[in-house]
């Protein structure tokens, strides 16, 4: 089977992040056929329209980074019951100029961990609005609200034990729900 190349963008630029740690461990969790590219999002410029007709190497590496890979996971915490800032300034960024977003068609899915019981809920509902209208096909289920307690990671960082089976199996829906619809995307795009 061909390599699945899927591009991770972390929405938290904190060092000891949650999210961060939790898009590494998940990864662990995907068939050896799969790839993944982390996404810096922190150098990225705030968004400017003005800017369009010559964006800066950090945003035109991001777009090339999003267009090389078959799909995109989000990994987002909550920050005031929506997506962070810095998740939304980088979407802006590669959303333009317009008609040349990189999203377009591109699969996605989303995830998130939050010391709350409700995980990143609001966030991941917010940033479902925003992805729907970038066009990019969303996985819909399952949802994964990741609660940030004892037991989540083990020492090393990987998925503790009470998680894996959950994680494991969203790991296997994601990739189907990327494999299934960036072959329809690209016949649709003449990729």
């Amino acid at each position: 089977m061909n390599q699945t190349r899927i591009a991770i963008i972390v929405g938290s630029l904190r060092r000891d992040s949650f999210n961060k740690k939790l898009a590494r461990a998940i990864e662990k969790l995907a068939p050896p056929e799969v790839s993944f590219i982390h996404i810096p999002i922190g150098d990225l410029p705030l968004y400017n329209q003005d800017d369009d007709a010559a964006q800066a190497e950090p945003v035109t590496q991001l777009k090339a980074s999003i267009l090389a890979a078959e799909g995109v996971l989000f990994v987002t915490p909550e920050y005031n019951r929506s997506v962070p800032g810095v998740l939304k300034n980088a979407i802006d960024h590669a959303s333009r100029p317009y008609g040349q977003s990189a999203w377009q068609k591109k699969p996605a899915g989303i995830i998130g961990v939050s010391v709350g019981v409700v995980g990143t809920a609001m966030a991941q509902q917010h940033l479902r609005n925003i992805l729907a209208n970038l066009d990019m096909p969303t996985m819909g289920q399952p949802e994964a609200f990741i609660q940030a307690k004892e037991g989540l990671f083990d020492a090393d960082g990987t998925i503790g034990l009470d998680s894996r089976s959950f994680l494991e199996g969203w790991m296997r829906h994601f990739i189907a729900w990327v494999r299934a619809h960036s072959a329809i995307g690209n016949a649709g795009c003449g990729h």
